[in-house]
This record gives C-alpha cells, structure tokens and sequence, in this order.
C-alpha cells in the first residue's frame, strides 16, 4: 500500500506540471549521457519554477511519510525521509554550483529569492512534531543488532539533525529558529556576493612598461591580454591568484606590491561591498540559535559533530601546535628579514616585501623558484599525472567525452572506470578563472552515490580551480603550488568518486568537517616524491624529463618557511575559534576584534585599516565556521596515514586498496576514527606530521 500511494502521488505530480515539464529540463529525467546535468538546455528562467515545482513535490514525498498509517520503522521512516526529496536536490546541485562559478546578477537574484523558500521548507521539515516523533520512536526503539553500522548511522545521523535542527523546541522557540535560520541564510548568500564584487571591482592597471620590472614573461604576457579583455591599454593585474601572487613575488615596484597587498587585504572592510556589519550579524544570529538549541556558544553546538568533540579539544589542539610552531615561525621572519637587508632593503619587511624577498631566497639558496618549476608543470602534464597516480593506487581510468553537456567552454568532462572496467563517475574540471567564478578552489558534485533497489547510482564530481590561463605564447604552466591545489582537490573527487555506500546523505565527503581533509591532503604528498614525478614530469618545450637534481631541490624545500606557514594556517583556525565562541554580541568593530583574536600569531607587521575576516568564506558563507581547524587537525591524520604508504612503497597496491576500502569508499557510513584505525592499525599520532613540518 505504501508503494501504491507513492506511485500515485508521483503520477498525480507529474501529470500536474506536465506543460512546465515539456519546457523546463529541470523537471524531467535528464536524458543526457550517464543522467548528468542538461547545461546545455538550461536557462535561467528555468531555476525558480523548478525549485518551487520541486519543494512541492519534496514536501509531499516526505508528507506521505508522515500520514503512513503504519508503525514508524526504518524502512517506512528513516529510509524514506532519506529518499524524500531528490529532485530538489537535483535542482538545488545545479543551480548553487553554477552560482558559485558561473554567476550572474540574474543567478544571484535568484539566489536571495530561493534561499529564504528553502530555509522554510527545511525548517517546515525539521520542526514538525508528527514527523519528528515518528523519526524519535525509531530511534529508541530500533533493534539496532539487526541494522548495518551504515544503518545505524543514517539513523543517528537523522534524529541528531532533528534535534540539532530545533525539533525539540517549544512552539514558540521554533519560531524564533525559524526567523534567525532565514535571516542567517540571507545574510550568507549577501557575504559571498559581496567577496567576489569586491575582488572582480578592483584592478592594478599599468600603463608604463617600467611598471612591469622584475615580472616573467608569462605573467606580462597575461596581464596584457587581461588589459585587452577589458579595452584597455597596457597591462591589468587583478586579486585572481593567478594574476596577483606572481606579481607579489616578482614586481621589483614595491609600491605597487603595497597597493594590490592593500586593495586585496581590504576587501568587503568597509565601502560599497562592506561584509563588517554582515560578520557581526552572522555571529549573534550563530550565537543565539546555538543559545536556543542548549549550547552557550556557536562552536559548542558544531563540535558536538565532530571528531575534535569541543571547543576544549580544538583550543588545546592549536594552542599546541602554535607553541611548537611559533619560534620556528619568527624564525623564518628573521632569516627572510636579514636576507632583504642584504639585498639593500632598508626597513622593516612589511606583508607586500614577505612573497617578494621569500621567493629571492629560495632561488638564491635552493636554486628553485615557480619559474624554473613550472615550465615542467604544463596543466595537460599536471592533469595526466593525477589520473596516472589514481590508477597506480586504484586502477581507475579517466577518459574524456566531449559529448557530454558542460556549463561553460573551459569545462572538460571525463568518465571514469574502475580496473575491471566498471563505470564509476563522470568527472568535470573548470581549470580557470573568469568574473563570475568566485576566487579559490574546491570539488562538489551534481549527484551523490548511492544505492537503491539493487542499483548502484554513480557521481557527478566536479573539480573547480583557478589556474594559470594559457596565453598567446606559452601554454598554461602551474606552479608547484598550484599543481598540489589540483592534486589536494583531486583527493576530495576520489572521496567521491570511490563511494560505496547506500546512502546518498553518507556518501562520498559527507564527514566530519575535520575528517574530510584526509584524503585531499593526503594526496599533495606525492607531489615532492621522485619515484611519482618522473612518471609524467617533463619540461613544456623540450620534452627533457624533471631533472633528479630539481627533483632534489624540491623535496630539500619542503620544510622552507614551514614554520610561518603553520602559524600562518593557525591564526586562520584562531580567528575562526574566536568568531564562533563568543558568549554575547560583539559590539566592536570588526578589524580590532580579529586582531585582539589573533594578536599571539603574529609574525609579519599588523597593518591598521586591514582584516581577513570580511573575505573569509569558508567560515561566513562556507561550512567551516569552527571548522577551519579541521585543516590542521586533518594534516596530523594525513601525515600519518601517509607514514605507512613511505614505509611500504608509495604506490603499495595493498595499502593503497587499505586506504581506498577502509577511508575512501566509506565516506560517512561509520564513525571517521574506527574507519582511520581500521586502515592504520592505530589512533592517529602527532609525530609524522613535527617531522614533516621540521617542528620536532
């Protein structure tokens, strides 16, 4: 009978929004290759039909739930609250993964229209009283001996989310969770569309060619056809990292480093795109929910939900490791400082002179810089590498289909197989920057794996980066850094690609925020091993392969300011810390907030008029807020995972097959510390991570 009424309800709804399905390729099957996305029919007059169509069908999905007559199981409840909803999540993947790289005015209106829509239909979902209750009396009355750990998981997983999403409030307090979960969600989406108007409205034009002293040819080359793009003379250099980190470390015009270090380092502080008043109003919104749901500071309420477990855990954990990194970092600032005073630099090394004197003193005493590197880290050759070194440690093949449908000319599509030949995900890359990408890289997915009625629905992955454009006259070269970005976000796609679950809100990187960055830096350890470069790393013009020397030089670099590096990561992870466990509203201003928060990691001089905070995304528009942690706590794990890959051979087929069947193909199905013991044989430790970093 239940089938029966949901055959019914599912006839009844197609056959209403039949004439919107006919025009909308949002509402049907994609009837594209592998059921990937329809990019090419997609308009954007399309995405508010489609979500309003697809919440009314999502809320009746989970409706039938709710009025089944039966007694509340795991079948009829947990199982089907999970299956509720997939169109909408098919409508929300597409729309909020091209507006983070391919946005619009149109895209971002949309988006302050749709989000307040879904945010009160998740809250209509959360905060109903029969639903939870059913979802409560299988909780506690479950005969778990009889469920799968995955089972036991989605179960746990589903009643802490109601829980955590306000089910057990008054009436009246649900309402008040209603209003600051809209406004927080507003305000978010304003945060993010604020960062890239403030990047995108900022550039360095340069019209005398003095102006370009110091820079390489590839960078010239690009600022001109940057200039071009935009009619104008001359040269342009804007805060996409491809343009202005190569002019930090080359420009011999120190006051023009001190102009881009500026403009990028005030963006959203203050002016038209002005994030301060938003930060200060995301925070008390975090504050008061986390105060609603029983917990006295925003961090409380998220590390409950996390392998650190509380806002203890994580302060010890980079307290710790700011204590063993701090002298090694003011080390690094007294090297680099009497190394500029010898070059003839006179005064003290300010933020703008750190890239610029950094990069000199590696090339003078290393014999290595970004330009000698990246002329053997062509993209083609970077990208080959990676696939190369997933099928060394999985087997897997990638091939590119050009028929498949993509959002945008830059994006490549590939399909993906296992060793025996079984498909396992369609793969996307976006390589470059462009006005309507926001800055950074990450990986997403258009469709999560998961398994029902015996079928084993395979990914959407999507890798999104912003590399080195090629120009007229050169390819495009990455940096060593830029080549272990691509590497890192390839890890987080083989999370995904290599998920084995049932269980789609399981699958792939649904972890623990502080789980998740095992597998993608895990894999930026291979970039400095010989045995894995001089498979695929030859020179762009010549063909010679990456000399043994250079090699040699690379991995003698590895430890080069790593002690700056650690703090500088740290106070990123303090900062965040500090935002998120605050006990009432912060009444002052943004700048001397983050910099009281900071102040112990400070290692460059503190400039008045400047703050990170307000282009700090991943924990005011992202998912890391009290999580960006995570990033160090997940190195000590990577680290350490990576020890036994050293001990055994880095292309070891068992350990790589340990690696992929206990951390990779499980995603969230079990809890992250039994899977990481299964795969290592014990609980992580701290020593191949000092080691690493020289912080022993």
């Amino acid at each position: 009978m239940k089938k029966l009424l949901l055959i019914i309800l599912t006839i009844t709804t197609l056959s209403c929004s039949m004439e919107n399905t006919d025009k909308n390729p949002l509402l049907s099957d994609f009837n594209t290759p592998f059921g990937v996305p329809p990019f090419d029919k997609i308009k954007t007059e399309h995405y508010i039909p489609a979500f309003e169509e697809s919440i009314e069908l999502a809320r009746k999905e989970v409706q039938q739930v709710i009025d089944n007559p039966a007694a509340p199981d795991f079948a009829n409840t947990i199982e089907a609250l999970e299956r509720s909803g997939r169109r909408l999540d098919a409508v929300s993947s597409v729309f909020f993964n091209l507006n983070e790289c391919l946005t619009s005015d149109d895209m971002q209106g949309i988006a302050m229209t749709i989000m307040p829509k879904l945010t009160e239909f998740s809250n209509d979902i959360q905060l109903d009283p029969k639903l939870f209750e059913k979802v409560k009396i299988v909780y506690e009355t479950a005969a778990r001996e009889k469920l799968t750990p995955e089972q036991c998981m989605l179960l746990d997983k589903t009643y802490k989310g109601f829980i955590r999403s306000g089910a057990g409030l008054s009436d009246e307090d649900k309402e008040k969770y209603r209003e600051l979960t809209t406004e927080l969600s507003n305000l978010s989406v304003i945060f993010s569309q604020n960062i890239l108007a403030a990047t995108n409205g900022y550039f360095l034009h340069l019209t005398d060619s003095a102006d370009l002293a110091g820079l390489p040819e590839s960078t010239i080359q690009a600022a001109k056809e940057e200039a071009e793009l935009r009619n104008l003379d001359g040269w342009v250099i804007t805060q996409q990292a491809p343009s202005m980190l190569p002019f930090m470390q080359y420009s011999e015009k120190r006051d023009l480093r001190e102009k881009l270090w500026r403009s990028y380092n005030t963006r959203a502080l203050g002016g038209e795109h002005d994030n301060t008043g938003i930060i200060k109003k995301i925070t008390e919104l975090r504050l008061k929910i986390a105060n609603l749901l029983g917990f006295e500071t925003f961090a409380d309420y998220v590390l409950e939900e996390r392998m650190a477990g509380s806002s203890a855990a994580v302060n010890d954990f980079l307290s710790d490791l700011l204590e063993r990194s701090l002298a090694h970092g003011r080390k690094d600032y007294e090297t680099i400082t009497e190394f500029a005073k010898d070059k003839g630099h006179d005064s003290d090394v300010m933020p703008w002179d750190w890239s610029f004197y950094s990069e000199k003193y590696k090339d003078e005493f290393y014999s290595l810089n970004d330009e000698i590197t990246r002329s053997y880290f062509r993209l083609e050759s970077v990208q080959n590498g990676m696939f190369l070194l997933a099928n060394k440690l999985y087997g897997l093949t990638f091939n590119e289909n050009t028929n498949i449908p993509v959002y945008h000319p830059d994006v490549k599509a590939f399909e993906v197989y296992d060793h025996d030949g079984t498909f396992m995900a369609i793969l996307y890359i976006d390589y470059f920057p462009r006005a309507s990408k926001r800055g950074g890289a990450w990986m997403t997915s258009f469709r999560d794996q998961y398994k029902e009625d015996g079928k084993d629905i395979r990914p959407v992955i999507s890798l999104v980066c912003n590399f080195t454009k090629p120009t007229a006259t050169a390819p495009s070269l990455l940096t060593y850094s830029e080549a272990g970005t691509l590497l890192h976000e390839f890890g987080h796609a083989l999370h995904g690609i290599l998920a084995e679950v049932t269980y789609a809100s399981l699958s792939g990187t649904s972890v623990y925020r502080d789980f998740v960055e095992l597998p993608s830096q895990f894999m930026e350890n291979f970039l400095s091993e010989k045995e894995y470069l001089d498979l695929w790393a030859e020179h762009y013009e010549t063909g010679e392969k990456i000399p043994a020397d250079l090699i040699a030089k690379i991995k003698a670099c590895d430890k080069f300011l790593s002690g700056y590096f650690n703090v500088r990561q740290l106070s990123f992870g303090i900062c965040d810390m500090a935002w998120h466990s605050i006990t009432a509203p912060v009444t002052t201003d943004v700048e001397t907030f983050e910099k009281k928060a900071t102040i112990k990691t400070q290692i460059l001089p503190s400039l008045p008029g400047t703050a990170m905070s307000p282009g700090f995304s991943h924990i005011f528009a992202g998912g890391y807020a009290a999580g960006y942690y995570g990033y160090k706590w997940a190195e000590v794990l990577d680290a350490d995972a990576y020890s036994l890959f050293r001990q055994n051979g880095i292309f070891d087929k068992a350990t790589a097959t340990s690696f992929r069947e206990n951390i990779l193909s499980k995603g969230g199905s079990e809890p992250p510390m039994d899977l990481y013991v299964r795969f290592r044989g014990h609980k992580p430790t701290p020593d191949a991570f000092l080691e690493r970093e020289g912080l022993k």
